[in-house]
């Protein structure tokens, strides 16, 4: 079984798929497996360089503050970005889940819905929490601006949007509380694969 764990940005994803992880589940985490196929596949270089330009790699490395400049201020530019990237952590994703011998897998990643792609989950699990807890979490964490956090979340869906298309919602503020959601989910999983 194929599960997708998604949620806003500061909703506390990573903390979320760490809990799973504790339980044996195996996670793909589509971030940082994103940010690795740019730096070592050579046609996605290839196509983010004829994208963004050549400051898109410093010495063979992506530029990731020149990109997010780039994109995050332009709609279509990030469209066609997801659109080199997005497919290959996909193929990416599928060759690592086959290789998985548990009852269910989860790939996190944060635009689910936005990208139109809970078709691809058997069940799609949200992470929330509310919006000024976010913004702190995003704020301390990354060293940015309240405005710098604001333009990001405003690139995203609204919780309220992904609820009812969401199988599961796990609301991320108590620790206690999301372990004891996170080994409630985690049963019915392995009851349902």
């Amino acid at each position: 079984m194929i599960v997708g764990l998604t949620g806003g940005i500061g909703s506390g994803k990573s903390t979320v798929s760490q809990m799973f992880r504790e339980l044996g589940v195996p996670v793909y985490d589509s971030d940082t497996e994103a940010k690795l196929l740019m730096n070592t596949s050579k046609s996605i270089k290839k196509a983010v360089i004829a994208l963004l330009g050549k400051d898109s790699y410093v010495d063979g490395v992506l530029n990731r503050d020149y990109i997010s400049n780039k994109v995050f201020k332009n709609e279509e530019l990030l469209l066609k970005l997801n659109g080199i990237v997005h497919p290959e952590v996909k193929k990416h994703f599928m060759a690592w889940s086959v290789k998985q011998n548990t009852p269910y897998v989860i790939q996190e990643t944060a635009l689910i819905f936005e990208n139109n792609a809970q078709g691809n989950y058997d069940k799609v699990i949200l992470v929330t929490a509310p919006i000024e807890v976010r913004i702190n979490r995003v704020v301390n964490r990354d060293k940015v601006s309240e405005g710098g956090v604001l333009r990001r979340i405003s690139n995203q869906l609204t919780d309220s949007d992904k609820r009812p298309s969401s199988d599961y919602v796990i609301e991320n503020i108590d620790i206690e509380a999301t372990k004891k959601s996170v080994k409630d989910i985690h049963d019915q999983l392995v009851d349902q694969a």
